[in-house]
């Protein structure tokens, strides 16, 4: 089994005339959490759309789990083990929180949820106990459109844990969301990491956030990989900081 789930190589993708990422590499190592920075337009939603599938890259290699996956589709990817979210949740809003859970399941032949998938009381114990994990277990019977914009993210995270994925990628988790519901979300990713077992790769703005996250971050500028290492290293990296005074 490779140490690193994701390995992303001399990766690029433009569109039109604007190159969004060049030659991008990095790796993701198994079972870490590592986090994804850099100013506005530099490239790290791209990069996480090139990574899942949703566009064809220019060039360039990307693995997962070993498997070379550029040139598979969004569906393919997913059922390998490899979910996102987006910084604008995706959810069901007419539909209850439970309802929200079991339509988002994905048949992965080897995924607890499409093995029972014709015994609908465990899936729906599974949707109820992946609630009370991300804290919305009192708000299961609700219609998620009623929601805060937090909540919202927390079902949409609990959404993905239903899929059993190996690895999960999180665009700013933490954006629009009100300061006191942050902890509780950043609680709830560690745990996925350490008690599931999920290999967590994280956009954030939020440098407070990401630096008590991360164990490896890696910091994009103008489409290029500009520096990547320890929190600890990249708060004091002065082309980083150069990075954010010019890109504010």
């Amino acid at each position: 089994m490779n140490k690193e789930i994701i390995v992303v190589n001399n990766v690029s993708k433009s569109y039109g005339g604007v190159h969004a990422n060049v030659d991008i590499t990095m790796q993701v190592e198994r079972g870490s959490i590592t986090g994804i920075i850099g100013p506005n337009g530099c490239g790290k939603t791209t990069l996480f759309n090139s990574i899942v599938g949703y566009h064809p890259i220019d060039n360039g290699s990307i693995k997962f789990d070993g498997q070379e996956i550029s040139q598979l589709r969004v569906g393919e990817i997913a059922r390998l083990g490899m979910l996102r979210t987006f910084q604008q949740t995706r959810i069901y809003p007419k539909m209850d929180c439970v309802d929200n859970m079991q339509i988002s399941i994905s048949h992965r032949p080897d995924s607890k949820s499409s093995i029972f998938a014709s015994r609908r009381g465990e899936i729906r114990e599974r949707a109820e106990h992946l609630l009370e994990f991300v804290g919305l277990y009192s708000k299961r019977n609700l219609i998620s459109g009623d929601l805060s914009f937090g909540q919202q993210k927390l079902l949409e995270l609990a959404m993905a844990l239903m899929n059993e994925p190996k690895a999960l990628l999180l665009d700013e988790p933490t954006a629009g969301i009100n300061p006191t519901l942050i902890n509780g979300l950043i609680d709830r990713l560690r745990r996925a990491n350490e008690e599931l077992g999920i290999t967590l790769c994280v956009i954030e703005h939020n440098m407070r956030v990401i630096m008590n996250l991360a164990s490896h971050i890696y910091c994009l500028s103008n489409g290029h990989m500009l520096a990547d290492g320890k929190p600890t290293e990249l708060q004091s990296d002065q082309r980083v900081i150069d990075a954010y005074l010019g890109g504010h």
